[in-house]
């Protein structure tokens, strides 16, 4: 029913940057928290950012803290993460998530358990 399509992933530098993009479609109205995961080879899901739909407040893991931004442009019902000051540690695949529960539910146990909708993953890769 949500569609969510990650893009801009790519091969960077440690210390560089990148943003990646979230384009959501189908029943969009439904969601209400959009989030960012990542996983690493042979590591779990882990979460790195969320935000509310509608009010933009946002809450991050300490690991990204500082270095990463998540924002979303409602119009365009696409979310984004700006990532800089990138670290070899950051490598891994970014995956888009969308929750029909409200942020304020989840917050702070942002698990992937709570998120319904996923996409199919953007490869980031950071070199030393």
């Amino acid at each position: 029913q949500v569609q969510l399509v990650e893009s801009g992933g790519g091969l960077v530098q440690a210390g560089g940057s990148l943003r990646l993009s979230c384009a959501a479609s189908g029943r969009t109205d439904s969601t209400n928290t959009m989030a960012w995961f990542r996983q690493a080879p042979g590591k779990k899901r882990e979460f790195a950012a969320a935000i509310s739909w509608i009010l933009g407040i946002t809450y991050y893991a300490d690991s990204v803290k500082g270095r990463f931004t998540i924002s979303r442009d409602n119009a365009k019902n696409t979310a984004y993460l700006q990532m800089n000051n990138l670290q070899p540690e950051d490598t891994a695949v970014y995956y888009c998530a969308a929750s029909s529960r409200p942020f304020y539910s989840i917050v702070p146990n942002f698990g992937p358990a709570e998120f319904g909708f996923w996409g199919q993953g953007t490869q980031v890769t950071v070199s030393a």
